[in-house]
């Protein structure tokens, strides 16, 4: 059927032969433009094949005529950016952290910093947004366990909490149930005592008998009134902020088995400037103290 080409007489453009079901297919050629175009890109697919990497080796790859690298590019923006902050760090490096917060271009920079360095090495405990999960602190609400003013939330950074550091803060909660300190009924009342404290405990009578307990045992670290002691970590227990979670069998849970959270040193993993900036930055995010 190829061969049986003819002319059409509406369009006067010669036909492909081809015939299907009475409709016959014109030889229209294609616009000059078209070609053009189609041209232009086959030739810039050969000069891009040259100038460009472009060919798989065995082992490696052609470099092409300018031999670009995006990975060398990557590393030339990488050094001109830590060149431009070189200058930033390190007057960081030699200033004080309320110098740094007096100056409101390295605050500037040291927030910036700080949140990064927060973003890849502490949101994995404490969440992108800083807001903590059951067992790693808020950092958000200004409620701090071993103090929050720039110096504390500095020290906490560098040395870390029952970290392998010998600087690193530490204390240990008793555990009252697991090492049969008191029986199950005191630690109930205990537990009743510590939540009138901030206003949510059920057991008058229970809790009457836990001050008692409470005064005796737990009163050296959280202090009388169980407002806590920064020295010694020991949380505030009138504020309604849990560590653990704040319902009865939570508070009889820690009471019996205790808690030992721990927090790693980054003095050694994170240079002098990062730490500087991630406190300010932590320091930020609940108002600090």
């Amino acid at each position: 059927m190829a061969d049986n080409k003819e002319v059409d007489q509406i369009s006067g453009t010669e036909t492909t032969g081809h015939e299907w079901d009475g409709i016959k297919e014109l030889n229209t050629p294609l616009p000059r433009w078209w070609l053009w175009t189609f041209y232009a890109t086959c030739l810039w697919a050969l000069a891009y094949w040259i100038v460009m990497p472009a060919w798989p080796l065995i082992s490696s790859h052609t470099t092409g005529l300018i031999g670009y690298s995006s990975r060398a590019q990557l590393a030339k923006s990488v050094a001109e950016a830590r060149e431009a902050q070189g200058a930033f760090l390190d007057r960081i490096e030699a200033a004080s952290l309320e110098q740094i917060v007096a100056d409101q271009e390295l605050l500037e920079f040291a927030m910036a910093g700080g949140g990064s360095a927060f973003a890849v090495n502490c949101s994995q405990c404490h969440g992108s947004g800083a807001a903590g999960f059951v067992g790693y602190p808020n950092l958000n609400d200004d409620d701090w366990i071993w103090g929050g003013d720039l110096e504390a939330i500095s020290h906490t950074i560098h040395f870390g909490i029952r970290s392998d550091h010998d600087e690193t803060r530490f204390n240990e909660m008793p555990a009252y149930g697991r090492d049969e300190l008191l029986t199950p009924e005191e630690i109930n009342d205990v537990a009743e005592y510590v939540l009138s404290l901030s206003g949510s405990g059920e057991d008058a009578a229970a809790a009457a008998r836990g001050e008692v307990t409470f005064a005796e045992q737990c009163s050296a670290c959280h202090m009388e009134s169980g407002e806590g002691d920064y020295e010694l970590g020991a949380p505030n227990l009138t504020d309604a902020i849990w560590l653990y979670g704040g319902d009865k069998a939570a508070v009889v849970d820690t009471i019996a088995n205790s808690r030992a959270g721990m927090m790693p040193a980054w003095t050694g993993r994170l240079d002098e400037a990062t730490i500087k900036q991630l406190a300010i930055y932590v320091h930020s995010l609940g108002g600090g103290e």
